[in-house]
């Protein structure tokens, strides 16, 4: 089962990461394996990277005619791919030597027709161990509660969009992801790239993602998406484009719905216990965030109700 992993770049600023990137999907123990390259509009980006690995046989490479946004992007590396299955790699994650490979046993092994895993952070410039797991979905991470919630292999809505994958024949018979996600109304905050196509997908297919947690990519987190403001910033508009989504794509929130539930009645609560029983600054300052993003994500939501209906 030949997989296509489609990596995406517009500036020159992140090429040392896509350079690590693509050395990751190199790494593959999974024998066949082709990296799809795409420049977004860049043709210095395309250059570099056509100079530094065009002569391999196990890569693809294409530009766009400008500047199209990511999930363009992404839609056009799965039609240059060749592969069974399309992969999808972000310029600033690393995937693990097995992560292909766990993504295949899925397919072959349960008849998935999509499948990703786990995002895990890969701390930079150190850990921010004031951000409670539960809202690792800012730095791009999974976090706790994520699916089923117990973290164990099975069907999800949709995972982490640099660490999911389809086969390539659904993906394009499913015209791949909406072009105008993050641009509808003009509205550069809105996000669910994945949410919206994976909505799509159950509703012709009656499949979501098979969810793979030991199929792993690092995602780096810098030291900019460690600052309080960028983090309530995100948590707002995360917010905002969870009700968006509903409207644009009814009865996708309840996935959303079912993790607001356990936050509010099974984390919080059983951080506030532990902190009684064995008090620790750590462990509260993480409280005090855990209540703090929750209002601002809630915060977004109801600007999205405002705007959206």
């Amino acid at each position: 089962m030949r997989v296509s992993v489609v990596l995406c770049e517009h500036t020159m600023d992140r090429y040392d990461d896509v350079v690590a990137a693509t050395e990751s999907v190199f790494a593959q123990t999974h024998d066949d394996v082709e990296l799809v390259f795409v420049s977004d509009g860049n043709r210095d980006v395309f250059e570099h990277f056509e100079s530094d690995f065009g002569g391999r046989d196990d890569v693809r490479l294409h530009c766009n005619d400008e500047n199209r946004g990511l999930l363009v992007s992404r839609n056009n590396g799965a039609e240059v791919a060749t592969g069974d299955i399309v992969a999808f790699l972000d310029d600033d994650a690393l995937a693990h030597p097995e992560w292909v490979a766990r993504l295949v046993a899925a397919y072959e092994e349960h008849d998935a027709i999509a499948a990703g895993g786990k995002m895990t952070p890969m701390w930079v410039d150190g850990e921010a161990r004031f951000l409670p797991e539960e809202f690792y979905f800012l730095i791009g991470a999974t976090h706790r509660g994520f699916g089923n919630g117990v973290d164990t292999p099975g069907e999800v809505r949709n995972t982490n969009g640099s660490n999911i994958s389809f086969r390539r024949e659904v993906f394009l018979d499913l015209g791949g992801f909406d072009a105008n996600i993050g641009g509808r109304k003009g509205d550069a905050n809105l996000q669910g790239g994945e949410t919206e196509l994976c909505e799509r997908l159950r509703e012709a297919y009656g499949h979501g993602v098979y969810y793979v947690p030991d199929a792993e990519v690092a995602h780096k987190v810098f030291a900019y998406r460690m600052e309080p403001r960028w983090l309530l910033d995100r948590a707002f508009w995360q917010g905002y484009s969870k009700r968006a989504m509903q409207q644009i794509v009814p009865g996708s929130g309840d996935e959303e719905s079912d993790f607001l539930g356990r936050l509010l009645g099974e984390f919080v609560p059983g951080r506030a216990r532990d902190l009684v029983t064995d008090p620790d600054l750590t462990e509260a300052k993480q409280l005090v965030w855990l209540l703090l993003l929750t209002a601002t994500v809630g915060f977004g939501y109801l600007y999205g109700i405002v705007k959206w209906g």
